[in-house]
């Protein structure tokens, strides 16, 4: 089956940064829903006619991955208002966070923890990989045509390369 819009497809991945250090091993397959949500549009545009077996080497640009780094999606808030057991590199949720923490922090985002001071926690908005070149070595297992269920909610269940205001790297 070739991959078009609005099937699913199952990939295995290698990704690199730009200097060639390994971010991300996938060696077990996982789904995606190609035409969804799933998937940043350079991928898809890649994945497009190809079948099973097929393997595809993508330079991606930060204007075609997460975006380039945004200062603006830093914000510090007051360590006293966030958990004791905070610590650098935690994800919170921004709609867990007390409201008094950092107003001008937008709720709807994902905060990956950059610092911890004695008065303050320097809350990241910005994806883990905003502002960087990636090398994506792809392999096609698996093409599938997309049951209604996914196609309905836009995703095959995992979103690894879903862009989302200060998303957190999934999979």
């Amino acid at each position: 089956m070739e991959i078009t819009r609005q099937c699913v497809v199952a990939l295995t991945w290698t990704l690199k940064d730009s200097l060639g250090e390994v971010l991300d091993l996938l060696e077990e397959p996982v789904e995606f829903l190609v035409g969804g949500d799933d998937l940043l549009p350079r991928i898809e545009e890649a994945l497009q006619g190809r079948s099973a077996g097929a393997t595809l080497a993508l330079q991606l640009e930060p204007e075609d991955a997460f975006g380039d780094f945004d200062e603006q999606l830093l914000f510090l808030a007051p360590r006293a208002l966030l958990p004791a057991d905070v610590e650098e590199g935690m994800a919170l949720d921004g709609m867990a966070l007390p409201e008094a923490c950092s107003p001008d922090a937008p709720r709807h985002a994902v905060y990956t923890v950059a610092g911890v001071y004695p008065e303050h926690v320097l809350l990241d908005g910005n994806h883990p990989l905003a502002g960087m070149g990636l090398r994506l070595q792809l392999t096609v297992q698996a093409v599938r045509a997309a049951s209604a269920q996914e196609i309905g909610c836009g995703s095959a269940g995992t979103g690894f390369f879903r862009v989302q205001p200060g998303g957190s790297l999934r999979h």
